[in-house]
């Protein structure tokens, strides 16, 4: 979805970079959503009121929607620090009510990797020579996102199974340049969860296991997860909005994530 409108006196295209919230086979555990019809939306305030149907335009009461089974790190959200451990950097870890809104938006650089194969480990170097040709000047409070191309298969089961990852010296390369959210299009920043499996059960290594994740012990910083239309924005110059929905005490939250693109001539 796109969309233009002024803002502070500039024209800006909206780019939507969230997928709906809902049953998906892209999701282990796919949320399930109960709705509720007008006509049963009558039948409440009759119940609670003794408003008969006839008294409601149409007969009909309000729609609504009940959601069940529904993880915080569903559809397209934010990790917050306590997702990962419960300190970051020696100090007691942010939930998700408790992160700086200074976080959620920022200058937006979208590096693709999608020329990697899945369950690629990207490394410190990978990182800082592709940034390198695309924002060498990247300044504090940047959001890097990185399209894997896993976005290609939302909807279907094996969207779970695709892409690439970072390593932990990868993460820690963009928080030494001031980042504190990183994003991606694929399920997870780490690679593949079912790989992660995998590779345990032959090489028993601890250190393989969720490494960008648990590289914020280290340092605090959020993770976006599930991004899309990363295609959409340039490489640089958009800025992203990505407010987590402030759950109390929550290790991560869905967001409605946006990009804001200037249109030409307005930069």
């Amino acid at each position: 979805m796109e969309e233009l409108i002024s803002l502070l006196g500039h024209r800006v295209r909206l780019v939507d970079l969230t997928h709906r919230l809902g049953p998906s086979p892209s999701e282990p555990v796919p949320p399930w959503l109960e709705a509720q019809t007008h006509e049963e939306g009558a039948e409440v305030w009759e119940g609670m009121f003794g408003i008969p149907r006839g008294a409601l335009p149409g007969g009909r009461g309000f729609a609504g929607e009940m959601l069940h089974r529904l993880s915080t790190h569903a559809g397209t959200h934010v990790d917050a620090p306590w997702h990962y451990a419960p300190t970051a950097g020696g100090a007691p870890a942010a939930t998700i009510d408790r992160v700086p809104l200074s976080w959620c938006v920022g200058d937006l650089v979208v590096v693709d990797v999608s020329d990697l194969p899945t369950g690629h480990l990207i490394g410190r170097d990978e990182v800082v020579e592709r940034l390198a040709g695309i924002a060498p000047d990247l300044q504090a409070g940047a959001v890097v996102a990185f399209y894997t191309g896993a976005e290609r298969l939302w909807g279907d089961e094996k969207f779970w199974e695709t892409g690439c990852g970072l390593g932990r010296e990868a993460v820690l390369a963009l928080l030494e340049r001031g980042v504190r959210t990183i994003g991606t299009d694929a399920w997870s920043l780490d690679r593949p969860y079912p790989l992660i499996g995998a590779e345990w059960q032959q090489r028993r290594d601890p250190a393989a296991l969720w490494p960008a994740h648990f590289a914020g012990i280290e340092q605090p910083y959020l993770q976006i997860e599930k991004l899309a239309n990363l295609t959409a924005v340039p490489a640089i110059g958009a800025t992203i909005l990505a407010f987590p929905i402030k759950v109390e005490c929550g290790s991560g939250a869905w967001t409605r994530a946006v990009a804001l693109v200037a249109e030409p001539g307005e930069r």
